[in-house]
């Protein structure tokens, strides 16, 4: 391996977001951001449509001291620098950096952090960045407190000039909270200007709101999800502004080796420039499938919904309420049943796949928080999450319908399909 400090240009930082400027030919606006995800232009000496996928681990340099743009693949390689520099374009961003995973991206965050340092973030955490937060509070001496950041009012007492870094997620997963990012960052930053306020993106994605723009110092996401969209890659996406954050975040990636593959650099780019109609029927058919589990007496949690508590805040940040929906049954062993009587929804953790999925959190993806903690953050045992892909709403929901009245969480009558008032109805009432 190569040991040989690298410069800006190996980092791909000295080139500019593709393109730049990004603007049509008048140069009075910017491109709308449909356009902005399809729209990349390159530099490859053949002319191709597609960044090429450079796939080799090294360089051959001009010299004996070096002088190539790249020397080695984990300081930079041209697929990658492509895709972050269309990635920072889309994310608002000066500064993008890929890696390997969603979790590998708060990886590179937390080593930001030293022993002692203040930690505050949500009670309603996706259970493995509750379980890496676990461990650098109890192997790291990093101090970590969890409290409801949905309540502006109850973090705000939290934050001192200890508190090093504010991570938020919202929407929460799986209990689809909502967070205020402009008024905790603000207050953040009042209480210590050098806090960093991270936020997890992953559930709406660039297309659908831009943390970096409500006061956030760094905006991270699973490229696993949405952006990729097909569930056949694993990537993580780190945008930030400040240029001191960003060579201080890309030091941590060219040291452990953890920057995104070749391969999965050109699949990403190419997964990011279908994101806008994807999204655009996952979340109409979402919006169908809401609505019609609310109409049934459940207990839905979908920011589309204007019986969603913080409607009005979401839309206030946002420019849609995502794919992902959650509802409660009343009955651990009824959700159970649901779950396991569907066909086309797949049973399966992780979310933003072109196809529908469904799990049980508590069971899957948050089964590493113990049950006593759940209860104490007041997730339901019962709750099922949705995870709506871009298949015939007509379909998914007929799908739903046949595994709720098989599971017994729905009668079928004259008048047509009426909630089981022992489950669906006791849920609705919680």
């Amino acid at each position: 391996m190569t040991d040989k400090p690298t410069n800006k240009v190996l980092a791909g930082v000295d080139l500019p977001p593709s393109p730049a400027p990004s603007s049509p030919s008048s140069g009075r606006r910017r491109y709308a951001l449909a356009t902005e995800l399809v729209y990349t232009e390159t530099k490859d000496q053949h002319g191709a449509s597609s960044i090429p996928i450079y796939q080799t681990a090294t360089f051959k340099q001009t010299s004996a001291t070096g002088g190539g743009e790249y020397d080695y693949t984990r300081s930079g390689n041209p697929t990658r620098s492509h895709l972050e520099r269309h990635m920072a374009k889309i994310m608002n961003a000066n500064r993008a950096l890929a890696v390997g995973s969603g979790m590998g991206a708060l990886d590179v965050i937390t080593r930001l952090l030293s022993p002692g340092d203040e930690v505050i973030t949500g009670d309603d955490l996706y259970g493995g960045t509750n379980r890496l937060l676990t461990y650098l509070k109890n192997k790291q001496n990093i101090i970590v407190r969890h409290v409801d950041t949905t309540d502006v009012a109850t973090v705000i007492p939290h934050f001192t000039e200890k508190t090093t870094m504010v991570l938020l997620e919202t929407p929460t997963n799986p209990l689809i909270k909502i967070v205020d990012i402009p008024s905790i960052a603000k207050a953040a930053h009042a209480a210590n200007p050098k806090a960093l306020v991270v936020v997890d993106n992953t559930m709406l994605s660039p297309l659908l709101a831009n943390p970096l723009d409500m006061g956030a110092d760094i905006s991270y996401e699973s490229g696993t999800k949405y952006l990729s969209g097909h569930h056949d890659i694993m990537a993580g996406i780190i945008a930030v502004n400040d240029s001191k954050l960003g060579d201080d975040l890309y030091f941590m990636i060219n040291s452990t080796g953890c920057g995104l593959a070749p391969n999965d650099s050109f699949l990403l780019m190419r997964g990011v420039k279908t994101l806008g109609i994807r999204m655009e029927k996952q979340q109409a058919n979402a919006q169908v499938i809401a609505e019609y589990l609310e109409s049934h007496g459940f207990k839905v949690r979908y920011p589309g919904l204007k019986s969603h508590p913080q409607y009005d805040l979401h839309w206030s940040m946002a420019r849609g309420a995502g794919a992902v929906l959650s509802f409660e049954t009343g009955d651990p062993a009824l959700s159970e049943r649901i779950v396991e009587a569907t066909r086309l929804w797949g049973i399966s953790v992780s979310f933003g796949c072109v196809n529908s999925l469904i799990s049980m959190p508590c069971q899957m993806s948050h089964a590493s928080i113990d049950a006593k903690t759940r209860q104490e953050r007041q997730m339901p045992e019962d709750i099922i999450r949705l995870c709506v892909g871009i298949e015939d709403v007509n379909d998914l929901i007929d799908d739903l319908q046949r595994a709720l009245v098989q599971a017994g969480a729905v009668t079928l009558s004259i008048d047509g399909f009426e909630a089981n008032t022992a489950a669906a109805s006791a849920a609705a009432t919680q």
